[in-house]
């Protein structure tokens, strides 16, 4: 199989082109090429695919081989692959992608190799129905209390598409994300699990954020979670609605603007090709 890796802020995944290859278990796949030690190394595998209904189709599985919906910093390296290949010949494309049709504009540096990429990320999804979690389906979940280890947590719950738990830290570099991010993930009050945000307020419009990632656990970055994390803070009224979010691989600019959607935007980089043996 021929694979390309590249990570958007450190968030590393091995792409692979199905314009051309088959991929026939891509739970099994995923695992396999995840592996530090013994595949590739990655957050997991993505694979571009033709679509009836946008440019492209993206399917992101995670480490462990379970299939999400979406993935922020992913999809902008769907693009830029999907450019500097040649599989599409415009800066503006739309993905599809299991959290709907995302619309993406790409911005190309001096060789026209595309450098950076800005996606609307759609409107974030705020009621415990659409998030998904237990409770009053029409309710938002904003600063209420969780109660983890005989520790009470304020969080704030929405969807990107996917689930995402957010919850601001007085110190997030020393805070103890290995510990409570599986108990959050896997609590009974989130029943496709969560992904969980945990999140450092440096000022109104600047925030650092760590990610214990839903079936990956922790990783260098989240776009999806940097996104939940913008809509997060301006509910709980901590940020405006255009931070930018440091992040351990890197930084991503987010705006929660005025038409409801959650626009982000951040690096995409290829990192190196080869094949593998599956």
């Amino acid at each position: 199989m021929k694979f390309t890796k590249m990570q958007g802020a450190g968030n590393d995944y091995v792409y692979v082109n199905c314009f051309e290859e088959a991929v026939t278990n891509p739970e099994q796949v995923a695992i396999q090429v995840s592996n530090r030690n013994f595949g590739i190394g990655s957050d997991g595998l993505i694979l571009i695919m033709p679509s009836s209904v946008a440019d492209l189709r993206m399917r992101m599985f995670n480490s462990d081989g379970s299939e999400s919906e979406m993935c922020g910093n992913g999809i902008r390296c769907v693009a830029k692959y999907a450019y500097d290949h040649g599989i599409v010949a415009k800066t503006e494309i739309t993905t599809e992608t299991g959290a709907g049709i995302l619309t993406l504009r790409l911005f190309t540096d001096e060789r026209n190799k595309v450098s950076k990429v800005r996606v609307n990320m759609g409107k974030p999804r705020l009621t415990r129905a659409e998030i998904p979690m237990l409770g009053e389906p029409g309710e938002q979940v904003v600063n209420q209390p969780l109660n983890i280890l005989h520790t009470t947590f304020q969080i704030t719950c929405a969807s990107m598409g996917n689930p995402h738990c957010v919850i601001f830290v007085d110190d997030v570099e020393g805070f103890q994300v290995d510990k409570y991010g599986p108990l959050i993930e896997n609590h009974d009050l989130f029943p496709r699990r969560t992904n969980v945000e945990f999140v450092q307020i440096i000022s109104r419009t600047e925030v650092k954020q760590r990610t214990w990632e839903r079936g990956a656990g922790e990783t260098l970055a989240c776009g999806t979670g940097a996104s939940a994390v913008c809509v997060a803070g301006a509910l709980n009224g901590f940020t405006e609605k255009k931070i930018l979010n440091h992040l351990a691989g890197g930084d991503l600019e987010l705006e929660w603007a005025d038409d409801g959607c959650l626009y982000m935007t951040g690096p995409a980089v290829e990192v190196f090709s080869g094949e593998i043996t599956i």
